[in-house]
């Protein structure tokens, strides 16, 4: 089961640095940690003795994860009030 994820983490990466980022360059960066996070899975699935979700690899995991989370809800929340400001604009600028 170990496989899939990391395969299914390592296919969402690829949507979104293939067909998101027409849309956001943000999408590079989420993209490239599905694909970390995938490139994870599949090493824990392949060394079982390892566990790397566990102890100071899994702390690290957590972290990195962290670390992308708040980077993505910052640019999320960027982007949100850009838009919303250009779509208050639009709407003053017509009569």
């Amino acid at each position: 089961m170990g496989y899939f994820y990391g395969f299914l983490w390592i296919a969402v990466g690829l949507i979104l640095l293939f067909s998101m980022t027409k849309e956001s360059r943000i999408f590079y960066f989420a993209g490239g940690f599905f694909l970390f996070l995938g490139a994870w899975w599949v090493a824990d699935s392949m060394m079982p003795a390892v566990n790397l979700f566990e102890g100071g690899w899994g702390l690290a995991l957590r972290c990195i994860t962290g670390v992308a989370l708040v980077v993505l809800a910052v640019q999320f929340v960027r982007e949100y009030k850009r838009k919303k400001q250009e779509a208050e604009e639009q709407k003053n600028k017509k009569p």
